[in-house]
């Protein structure tokens, strides 16, 4: 049966055929859901508009406004409902199906339906729907800010604390600052190795991809304030002098210390003599160990 502790699951069903939505409706409440019912997209909008459903089953082809521009419309703000869209449909040509699944649906089923399956493949969707809603609340539990965006730079979804930080920058016309810029650097970054990328600095915040999603969103965590330098954080951490700092930060890149003379413009013994004291207060045995100190220190941000 298709409920848990909180009751059982809600479906939309949105159908202007009278024998299908008899059909739908008491398969799906003989697995004990409770079913809402709309005869066109107008009354489909009202009712997710008033109660967030879990499922909504949608044919494509209705009066006035077809599915797919309901579809749109439920997943498009204000409303942009969490719910999976299945649509059920008579239309069984590859570009219906491409149409459907554009419009924001994760699954396509043609008519005559089979009951069984559309029972299968719409409680896979519920289940997945809600794991990933839990995931996205387990998230905003503890914390951190992170932001998802489509490749072309349109915002998915945010956690609380990063859509307090960001306000609704990112979320206005295409005219909107810093969303120009911002657009650019999201666009360029799309698809290359993390390693490749630079942080987008914006006034009060910094952003750094930190993966992709398997649809092919970008993952970004948002930093609020003056972010320490590597050389700042190191000197916090181990109790050093800038010059020490400086130093060591050089020093856990793989620098030999005839390298970090050119770079700081010391001459080799005075780099030796920092790290001297380096290794001193870090407590390192070797440079080895204080380098892979220093970087398991950086890259822990």
């Amino acid at each position: 049966m298709l409920t848990d502790s909180e009751g059982p699951s809600i479906a939309l069903v949105v159908d202007d055929d009278p024998a299908a939505l008899d059909l739908v409706v008491a398969a799906l409440e003989d697995c004990g859901m409770t079913v809402l019912v709309a005869r066109d997209g107008t009354s489909a909008l009202a009712l997710a508009e008033r109660i967030s459903p879990d499922v909504v089953l949608l044919d494509a082809m209705m009066p006035r406004l077809d599915g797919f521009e309901t579809c749109r419309r439920l997943k498009s703000a204000p409303l942009d409902i969490a719910a999976p869209v299945i649509f059920m449909t008579g239309l069984t040509e590859p570009e219906h199906i491409l149409k459907g699944l554009d419009c924001g649906a994760v699954d396509y089923i043609t008519k005559p339906l089979k009951v069984d399956e559309l029972i299968a493949r719409m409680t896979i969707h519920i289940m997945n729907a809600k794991l990933i809603q839990s995931a996205r609340a387990a998230l905003d539990l503890s914390g951190p800010a992170l932001l998802a965006f489509d490749p072309d730079g349109r915002l998915l979804w945010g956690s609380p604390r990063a859509n307090e930080m960001v306000n609704d920058r990112f979320s206005g016309s295409s005219d909107k600052p810093p969303r120009s810029a911002f657009t650019t650097w999201l666009t360029g970054a799309a698809g290359r190795p993390l390693s490749d990328l630079q942080p987008f600095q914006d006034t009060d915040v910094e952003m750094c991809v930190i993966g992709y999603g398997s649809a092919g969103e970008v993952m970004i965590k948002v930093s609020s304030g003056h972010r320490a330098s590597n050389e700042e954080r190191l000197a916090k951490a181990f109790g050093l002098t800038g010059r020490e700092s400086e130093v060591l930060f050089w020093l856990s890149l793989g620098k030999t210390n005839r390298d970090i003379g050119d770079i700081l413009n010391l001459s080799a013994r005075t780099v030796n003599k920092h790290l001297e004291r380096v290794f001193q207060k870090m407590g390192a045995d070797n440079r080895t160990s204080a380098a892979v100190r220093a970087d398991r220190l950086i890259q822990s941000e």
